[in-house]
């Protein structure tokens, strides 16, 4: 995700303001019972795809912690309070207000940071940012208060941030708690992931993703946000992002061009190419790229599988299976990466747009020639 300290802003879908989390009861009653338990492990890893909640479910668990910080202290003038039964804060919580702006006293977050020599994004986590958000551990807390470090992502870390998380992994405080955000677990230290308890966030089902959808977007049309539910595979992040890029369209025009195949409409072609080489359809291009990787893993996958994708566009599924079958799934499977290998370098040299996706349908119109 983005740089959260430098991008404290308004958007009620944000991460650290969001109070609502739809499609994860399950993993939120795992944790409140480990909670409740009063054996709570000190590590979360939460998995998931990427958009699947995984980010707002971390900063959901860190206000709950962190409202619950004095209660127990003032419960004692009263009796022990019930144990609660989910992980909602009340939004006149201080924690509430103080999480929304990042500025929770007993709250760091460790995320991609600017490089100062360069003035760029990092790529990568850094050994350094990792220290400054543990230093929270080595401070005395207030009585009964929590400490609370979100990474977001761990498993983009360098090596030498990885083994500073270790070492407090290996000795953590008390009342400390570190809420992991794992895309790709397999690529974590092992240590790393035998020392956290693992919370997979499972993809959302269509109806519950279509719901959020239409309360971001009331006016838009059901069939085209049953379409964006369908091609986000179950993460609402992803949804959200597709309505935002206009994905419908886009995935309706990438059919489009695809269905004249293994003969190529290059007037049509050319055409959108030219729209999405404009200045201002940066976003787009980038959207429309992502839909034919998914779309071609879905194809793959469908194929692998001997079955015929479902339509999200009328007769997408049909010409999944008629261009899977000039090919074998190897041959297809080398064409997937050699697409999505020119699509990266393409976005991280700035390559012309334009060129760019005449190179990748020449290569599909190729791949589909038997």
């Amino acid at each position: 995700m983005a740089k959260a300290d430098q991008i404290v802003e308004e958007d009620p879908y944000a991460p650290w303001i969001n109070l609502s989390l739809a499609g994860h009861s399950a993993a939120e009653q795992t944790f409140l019972s480990a909670w409740n338990s009063g054996r709570m492990p000190h590590a979360w890893l939460i998995t998931g795809a990427k958009g699947v909640g995984k980010a707002t479910f971390a900063y959901r668990i860190a206000r709950f912690v962190l409202a619950q910080s004095g209660a127990a202290e003032e419960a004692g003038l009263f009796g022990a309070p019930p144990p609660p039964e989910n992980l909602e804060t009340a939004e006149d919580s201080p924690a509430v207000s103080l999480v929304a702006q990042l500025a929770h006293p007993g709250l760091r977050h460790v995320v991609f940071t600017e490089n100062p020599k360069t003035k760029k994004m990092r790529t990568e986590i850094v050994v350094d940012d990792v220290r400054a958000a543990i230093k929270i551990f080595n401070v005395t807390a207030e009585k009964g208060a929590w400490r609370v470090v979100i990474v977001d992502a761990v498993d983009e870390m360098n090596t030498n941030a990885a083994n500073a998380l270790l070492k407090t992994l290996e000795e953590p405080p008390e009342r400390s708690l570190l809420i992991l955000v794992a895309h790709n677990p397999g690529r974590l230290l092992p240590t790393i992931r035998s020392r956290c308890r693992t919370l997979p966030l499972k993809p959302l089902n269509e109806d519950e993703v279509v719901s959020l959808l239409q309360a971001r977007s009331p006016e838009a049309d059901h069939q085209g946000l049953l379409s964006l539910a369908r091609l986000a595979d179950g993460s609402p992040g992803r949804a959200l992002e597709l309505l935002e890029s206009g994905g419908h369209g886009l995935y309706e025009d990438l059919i489009g061009l695809l269905k004249p195949l293994p003969d190529l409409d290059i007037p049509a072609l050319h055409k959108f190419a030219d729209k999405m080489a404009r200045k201002d359809a940066t976003e787009q291009a980038r959207a429309f790229m992502a839909l034919l990787d998914w779309w071609l893993a879905r194809m793959i996958r469908h194929a692998a599988l001997g079955q015929a994708p479902l339509d999200i566009v009328d007769g997408d599924g049909q010409l999944s299976q008629n261009l899977s079958s000039r090919r074998s799934l190897d041959q297809w499977i080398e064409v997937w990466e050699k697409i999505s290998r020119l699509a990266s370098r393409a976005d991280s040299v700035y390559l012309d747009r334009k060129q760019v996706l005449l190179n990748v349908f020449a290569i599909l119109e190729k791949a589909a020639r038997i």
